[in-house]
């Protein structure tokens, strides 16, 4: 769950780059589904209403860290 029993276990942050502050040329391509798209708005009801097994009932509602944004490398 993220936690480490042992301080010796933590792994730091260093440091932090944002990729508009990196050279183009050294930036990781990656295509990133848009959320002003229908596409998004379905995957947002979906996640919402789950209907997986593990679900007893659906619950109407999501927080915000379960809504995943599709990222992936583009096909060139």
């Amino acid at each position: 769950m993220g936690f480490y029993g042992k301080p010796a276990e933590r792994t730091p942050i260093i440091s932090v780059r944002l990729a508009d502050d990196t050279p183009v040329a050294t930036r990781t391509r990656l295509e990133v589904l848009r959320t002003d798209t229908p596409s998004f708005t379905a995957l947002v009801e979906a996640r919402r209403n789950r209907r997986d097994e593990w679900y007893q009932a659906s619950a109407g509602y999501i927080d915000l860290c379960n809504v995943p944004v599709p990222v992936r490398a583009p096909h060139d």
